[in-house]
């Protein structure tokens, strides 16, 4: 109830900024909200099924992958935005993922690591096989239409 009253806030914030932009401007800025709502998704998706598989079904909520995601985002923009050096920005963000699965799972620093480490193997295999499957649809698509343009 209070994430829906703060996204409304968000959202009305950042609309009524731009109401007095062109066009683009608020087509921008819809297209950046949509793409962190993805993100968002997706991240609490990949955190989930690690804490499932490391921590248990008891310790890993999807409530709790939905706001490990969540401030660790924000979080990791808020770094971006203000700390110029990089080292620094890596090692919080890393730090802040790790302290946030930590907490919000309840186990140790190794168990954090293990649940990161494996939501990016699922990441990277999920990647994986969306790559092949438009690749395999691609190729179906040359056979069964040889003479189309390819606009790629």
């Amino acid at each position: 109830m209070v994430l829906t009253h703060i996204v409304q806030a968000m959202l009305s914030t950042i609309l009524s900024l731009n109401a007095k932009g062109t066009l683009w401007e608020i087509v921008s800025t819809a297209f950046i909200l949509s793409l962190f709502f993805i993100i968002l998704l997706f991240t609490t998706v990949f955190l989930y099924l690690a804490g499932l598989v490391v921590v248990g079904k008891k310790r890993a909520l999807l409530a709790d992958a939905f706001m490990i995601s969540l401030l660790g985002t924000l979080l990791s923009t808020l770094f971006l935005m203000f700390i110029p050096y990089t080292l620094i920005k890596l090692f919080l963000f890393v730090f802040v993922w790790l302290f946030l699965i930590k907490r919000l799972y309840g186990i140790g620093w190794l168990a954090a690591i293990a649940v990161a480490i494996l939501a990016v193997i699922i990441f990277l295999a999920t990647t994986l096989i969306v790559a092949l499957f438009f690749q395999i649809l691609e190729e179906i698509l040359k056979l069964l239409f040889p003479l189309s343009v390819s606009i790629l």
